[in-house]
């Protein structure tokens, strides 16, 4: 079932995710209210959680596919009621959404592209990762790029394990002081974001660090930060590395995983692997309620 539970989509970036999905054998829902619109909003709070909670509810239904990111899932998260347990596929705002069902059931949910599929950015391969996270269970790993600004934040340390949970910077920073906000402690924290300032991203770490929210994590998995420009000669690299390097732990940037070009897929609320020496992140799709550990 497609959701459109946040920002408002375009039905031509849809018919190609939907083309994807069939390729793959799955049979398509259009939830009712995926195309509306109401300002920067896909529709009204009640349409858009009444269409996310139908999907939910509905035994028939495996996977709820979020079209987009954008922003309106806080709005309508305190709403949700999840059923019986299956895939929320999303990232961006869906990062609200994704830390809802890990508190409400300790759900695993994929990380990755929505229905609103984008060409220009999503090659094959992209296709392929999230192909993999639906349909296999088996262990999902992404390395570094050297083409990713966020390739030079690296602080070595010995492979870590834990939960991989986290997603969106500014999702995960507006989430503390909810109910949603997880623990971290010993989890692998994975931070990715888009069109924010060095100084904005600073700000939301701080935040974080003042909130205690990032005492005893595992390590952390650093994704895209993608055109997070301006304010300034400091960049968001420069950012990341003063903040993350003060954690005393294993830190990976450089992974294909957030906005960018290439964007790869990973499963959080799963057992994960990072190895900052090797240069991977290791994920795993687990049957839910399953805890066996993900291995590189």
């Amino acid at each position: 079932m497609l959701v459109s539970p946040s920002g408002p989509t375009l039905p031509e970036r849809v018919e190609r995710g939907i083309a994807l999905l069939e390729r793959w054998g799955l049979r398509v829902r259009v939830g009712r209210h995926v195309f509306d619109r109401n300002g920067y909003l896909a529709g009204h709070d009640d349409d858009r959680l009444r269409d996310l909670n139908a999907a939910f509810a509905d035994p028939d239904v495996r996977a709820v596919v979020c079209t987009r990111g954008g922003y309106g899932a806080q709005r309508i998260v305190d709403g949700l009621r999840p059923g019986t347990p299956k895939h929320l596929v999303g990232f961006s705002d869906i990062t609200a959404l994704q830390l809802a069902v890990w508190r409400h059931g300790r759900w695993p949910s994929v990380h990755g592209p929505g229905a609103a599929w984008f060409d220009d950015r999503l090659p094959a391969a992209s296709a392929a990762s999230l192909h993999a996270a639906l349909f296999t269970s088996g262990p999902l790993r992404s390395y570094v790029s050297d083409i990713e600004e966020t390739s030079v934040v690296r602080v070595p340390g010995p492979p870590v394990r834990g939960v991989l949970l986290g997603g969106n910077l500014s999702m995960l920073a507006s989430t503390v002081g909810t109910a949603d906000m997880p623990d971290l402690a010993g989890a692998i924290l994975l931070l990715e974001d888009v069109a924010e300032a060095p100084y904005r991203v600073d700000r939301m770490l701080t935040h974080l660090r003042r909130a205690g929210a990032l005492r005893g994590v595992a390590g952390v998995a650093v994704g895209q930060f993608t055109d997070c420009v301006g304010g300034g000669a400091t960049s968001v690299a420069d950012v990341l590395r003063e903040h993350l390097g003060a954690l005393g732990v294993p830190v990976l940037g450089g992974l294909r995983v957030g906005h960018g070009v290439g964007q790869e897929t990973v499963v959080l609320g799963a057992p994960a692997i990072l190895d900052a020496g090797v240069g991977c992140l290791t994920s795993r799709e687990a049957v839910i309620g399953d805890s066996a550990a993900a291995g590189c």
